[in-house]
C-alpha cells in the first residue's frame, strides 16, 4: 500500500488524492441549479461573462511628479490598456504636502505626488475623462483625491454622470493590515458615509468604495482569511450607510472589491467562486433586494508579495498563472504585476509584458471563450465549498466581537494575519513550502542593477510647485473654505461639497488633511 501524499492549499485546506461526484453529492442539486448572472452569482455576475465584455485591463501606475506619470498612462493607453490605476506616494496616502517635514525621502517614491488640483490636472493632461475610467489606490485621503479627480472632470467640461472609476476608499483594512490611516475609525467611518451619499447624487456611475482583501493577503493571509477579513469590513460599511439612512439598494450597487491572486491556481479560483456567493447572501441578509446590489464585482491584482528578487523573470510565469486564475474565477477588472517589482518601479519593457501577458490570456488561451469554465469540477467545486465554510466560521467570530471595527480595535484580525504570515515564512524556511529560485533551483547569479530609481530632487521641484500655488491663490477664500470644512466636521453635514470647493479655491491636500486632523485627531 501506498504512503499516502499530504498535499493542502495555502489556506491548509487538505487536498484529496482524487475527487469524484461523491465530493459534491451535497451540493449536487444546488450546483445543477446554479446559472451564471443569477443569485447567488457563484457562477459569474453575468450570463455571457467576457463573451458580452472582456475585464477591464488596468495597469497600476504611478511615480514621481505628475508630469512623469501622465507620460506612463499615455503610455499604457497607447498599448491597449482601458482603464487606468493611479498608485499614489506615501506622503499624499497619509496626508502631507511635499513640502511637510514628515515627506522627506518619501516624495514620489512609491506613487506619484499630488498636493493640489494643479498636480491632478497635470495628471491626466490630454485623457478624456469621460472616456476613460480610473481606479485610485487610495484611503485616508480618499475624499480629497476624488474632489481633485471631480474637479479637473468639471474643467474638462464633462458629464458627472457618465464618470466611472473607484476609489479603494477601505480604511479598515488599513487598521488590519496596511497602515495609511489618519483618524480615528469612528470618524474615518463617518468620512466615508460622507462619501457614499455625496456621490450617490453627484457621480452615480462611481465605485465608492473598493472593500479590499489585496492587502490583507500582501501582509500575509491566507486565501480563507482574505474574503473573510475583507466581507467583514464589506458588513461594516453597509451597516454604516444604513445607519446613516441611506438606501441599500442605491449605494450598494456602487460597492466594488479588491483582491489578490496567488500562485495556487485552484484555491484563487474557488476563493473568487465563494466570495460571490457570500456577498450575495450578506447583502440579502441586510435588506438589498436589487439584483445588482447584491452582486459582489471585483478588480483583481497579481500577487506582489509572491514576485521574487531571485531570477526576475520566473515572475512572468506566475504572474501568467495569477491571470489564469483571476479570469478564471470571474474577475471583472484586472492589474498584471511587472516582472521587476520585486526590484523596484516597472521598467517600461515590465509593463508592456505585463499588459501581454493579459492580452495573450484573453485572445489566445480560450479561458474567455465560455462563462466558469471550471464549473462542475468535483475538486473546484469541493473546494469552493470549502473555502466559504472556512471563511463563514472567520466571519462568525468577527460578528460576535461586535463586527470588523470592534475585532480591529481589539487586534483580532492583525494576530491572525500575523500567525499566517509566520506560518508561511516558517514553510519557506524549511523547504516544506518551495519557492522556484529561492528555496530551490536556485543559481549563482550577478545583483540586479535597480533600472528605474526616483531621484530625492522630486521633492524641491513639487515644493517649488506649491510655494508658486500659494502665491498666486486667493488665501482669503481658502481660509474660509478649510474653516467651513471643520464646522462640518463638528456637526453632521456632509463634508464633500465643502471639499470640493475647497480644492477648486485652490486648497492643498495637506490643508484639508489638517483641518479634520483639528477636529477628529490622529489614530
Amino acid at each position: 500500500m501506498s504512503t499516502p501524499i499530504n498535499k493542502k492549499t495555502d489556506s491548509g485546506i487538505a487536498i484529496k488524492t482524487v475527487y469524484n461526484a461523491s465530493d459534491i453529492a451535497d451540493n449536487k442539486q444546488a450546483l445543477e441549479n446554479l446559472q451564471p448572472g443569477e443569485f447567488p452569482y457563484t457562477r459569474g455576475v453575468q450570463p455571457d461573462m467576457y463573451l458580452g465584455k472582456l475585464w477591464t485591463m488596468r495597469q497600476y501606475a504611478g511615480f514621481s511628479t505628475a508630469e512623469e506619470s501622465n507620460k506612463r498612462y499615455h503610455y499604457l493607453l497607447s498599448q491597449g490598456v482601458m482603464g487606468l490605476s493611479v498608485a499614489f506616494d506615501l506622503p499624499t496616502q497619509i496626508g502631507y504636502d511635499s513640502d511637510h517635514e514628515l515627506a522627506e525621502g518619501e516624495v514620489g517614491k512609491v506613487g506619484v505626488a499630488i498636493d493640489s488640483i494643479d498636480d491632478m490636472e497635470i495628471l491626466f493632461k490630454g485623457i478624456d475623462l469621460e472616456k476613460v475610467s480610473t481606479s485610485m489606490t487610495i484611503n485616508a485621503t480618499g475624499f480629497i483625491l476624488l474632489a481633485f479627480y471631480v474637479a479637473i472632470a468639471k474643467k474638462q467640461g464633462a458629464d458627472l454622470h457618465k464618470l466611472t472609476g473607484t476609489i479603494q476608499n477601505d480604511i479598515l483594512k488599513e487598521y488590519a493590515a496596511r497602515g495609511t490611516y489618519i483618524y480615528p475609525p469612528k470618524p474615518s467611518m463617518r468620512i466615508i458615509t460622507d462619501i457614499f451619499e455625496w456621490c450617490s447624487s453627484n457621480v452615480p456611475k462611481w465605485n465608492t468604495i473598493s472593500i479590499s482583501g489585496y492587502h490583507i493577503r500582501e501582509a500575509g493571509s491566507t486565501a480563507v482569511q482574505e474574503i473573510a477579513f475583507t466581507l467583514s469590513n464589506g458588513k461594516a460599511y453597509v451597516k454604516a450607510a444604513i445607519e446613516k439612512g441611506m438606501d441599500i439598494n442605491v449605494f450598494g450597487k456602487r460597492l466594488s472589491f479588491f483582491f489578490n491572486a496567488h500562485n495556487n491556481l485552484f484555491e484563487e479560483v474557488a476563493k473568487f467562486r465563494a466570495a460571490r456567493t457570500m456577498w450575495a447572501s450578506i447583502m440579502k441578509e441586510l435588506g438589498a433586494t436589487d439584483p445588482k446590489a447584491l452582486m459582489l464585482r471585483f478588480h483583481t491584482q497579481t500577487g506582489g508579495a509572491t514576485l521574487t528578487a531571485q531570477q526576475p523573470l520566473n515572475n512572468i510565469s506566475r504572474v501568467t498563472i495569477q491571470t489564469l486564475a483571476a479570469v478564471l474565477g470571474g474577475t471583472q477588472s484586472l492589474h498584471t504585476n511587472g516582472y521587476d517589482e520585486a526590484l523596484n518601479l516597472p521598467t517600461e519593457e515590465a509593463a508592456r509584458i505585463a499588459l501581454r501577458t493579459q492580452q495573450i490570456v484573453a485572445f489566445e488561451s480560450g479561458a474567455p471563450d465560455t462563462v466558469d469554465p471550471l464549473a462542475g469540477s468535483y475538486f473546484i467545486e469541493s473546494l469552493t465549498a470549502e473555502v466559504e465554510k472556512k471563511a463563514w466560521e472567520l466571519i462568525a467570530k468577527i460578528d460576535a466581537m461586535g463586527g470588523s471595527v470592534a475585532a480591529i480595535e481589539s487586534g483580532f484580525m492583525q494576530d491572525e494575519i500575523a500567525k499566517s504570515a509566520y506560518a508561511y515564512q516558517k514553510d519557506i524556511e524549511s523547504g516544506e513550502k518551495i519557492i522556484v529560485g529561492v528555496n530551490k533551483f536556485t543559481i549563482d547569479e550577478a545583483p540586479t542593477n535597480i533600472a528605474f530609481k526616483i531621484d530625492d530632487s522630486i521633492r524641491q521641484v513639487q515644493i517649488e510647485k506649491i510655494n508658486t500655488l500659494k502665491q498666486n491663490r486667493d488665501n482669503t477664500k481658502v481660509v474660509a473654505c478649510l474653516d467651513a470644512i471643520t464646522t462640518a466636521a463638528k456637526g453632521t453635514d456632509n463634508i464633500m461639497p465643502l471639499v470640493v470647493e475647497a480644492v477648486e479655491n485652490k486648497a492643498t491636500l495637506g490643508e484639508i488633511s489638517n483641518a479634520l486632523r483639528s477636529v477628529f485627531g490622529e489614530f
